[in-house]
């Protein structure tokens, strides 16, 4: 009995707060984007690299995925502030570093890609309620690394070779070392989802 008290306490805490999320006015969902645009930029410093690539591994799409998740289409929001951020000159992106000259470099695809996803995903999951059952969040977690994040960096990186590079070594070097890892963030991402957002209706969505 006491083990439900706490369920139903945390069931309402969840919901209390996506709730409120949703109702937020822009200054307040703003601030939170900001606060998650600095948590991307401090995991971008969680990095090491795999010989033969010059992407490195990083904590980032972990913020990413969460961001989509907690702020709803305010996490694609906190990824624009992030990216314009350090272009405009703040050392928040991998390495401590910044400006339009790293988005240039061979991982600027994927930090273009940060922003897709977490657009896609805070729609989503704001939108549909069914697509908040674990299975639902792992297919939108894997779709958002694999196609929204991974096919602009892996278009970005062949161009940064200025087209020298074949497509299987392209592979080899832009998406295959990073699949096992971006998997496990996904499916953390995903457990985390799945224990967090609501399975009511908090604001507006279409399948209510």
């Amino acid at each position: 009995m006491e083990i439900t008290m706490y369920i139903d306490k945390y069931k309402n805490a969840r919901y209390n707060f996506f709730h409120w999320r949703y109702e937020l006015n822009l200054f307040y969902n703003i601030s939170l984007a900001f606060c998650f645009a600095c948590l991307t930029g401090l995991l971008a410093q969680i990095r090491f690299y795999i010989p033969g690539t010059p992407v490195p591994v990083t904590g980032q799409v972990f913020g990413v995925l969460l961001a989509g998740i907690l702020l709803g289409r305010y996490g694609g929001i906190s990824q624009l502030m992030y990216v314009g951020i350090g272009a405009f000159g703040v050392p928040w992106f991998s390495g401590f570093n910044a400006g339009f000259a790293y988005i240039a470099g061979p991982t600027g695809g994927y930090i273009i890609g940060f922003i897709i996803a977490a657009f896609f995903i805070g729609f989503v999951v704001d939108r549909y309620i069914k697509s908040r059952n674990f299975l639902s969040m792992v297919t939108i977690m894997l779709f958002s690394t694999f196609f929204l994040i991974y096919i602009p960096g892996m278009l970005h990186l062949y161009l940064w070779f200025s087209t020298s590079i074949g497509f299987w070594e392209l592979l080899t070097i832009a998406i295959f070392p990073f699949i096992f890892a971006d998997i496990i963030k996904s499916i953390i991402v995903a457990l985390i989802a799945t224990g967090i957002i609501p399975k009511i209706s908090y604001g507006r969505e279409v399948d209510a």
